[in-house]
């Protein structure tokens, strides 16, 4: 299974069905954050349903399938939402703030 590596927060790897959901591992380095999780197209904006885990280093990771396609996400982080700032592929939402663009 060959690996494409995406420049917006996350990994996918590919999958023989091209409509198949991809495994996409989102990250952001928050190593004072208390809690941290992934909303976006891909979960209904449901801040709840993908808390992320804090590695040792301070990442924080959270693996996700997502359907292929352009979708939008943000991360959460002890109540604010933010932006990972090594991610410089965004986009302008409806409430006039950015979100992540993730192409898959």
């Amino acid at each position: 299974m060959a690996k494409k590596k995406m420049e917006t927060g996350g990994k996918a790897k590919s999958a023989k069905n091209a409509s198949a959901k991809k495994r996409v591992t989102f990250f952001m380095r928050a190593p004072e954050a208390k809690e941290v999780s992934v909303a976006g197209d891909f979960n209904g904006w449901d801040a709840k349903k993908h808390p992320m885990k804090l590695d040792k280093t301070g990442l924080w990771k959270k693996i996700v399938m997502v359907a292929p396609g352009r979708c939008e996400y943000k991360f959460l982080v002890d109540g604010d939402w933010a932006l990972n700032p090594d991610t410089e592929e965004t986009c302008t939402n409806e409430f006039g703030t950015e979100n992540h663009v993730l192409e898959i």
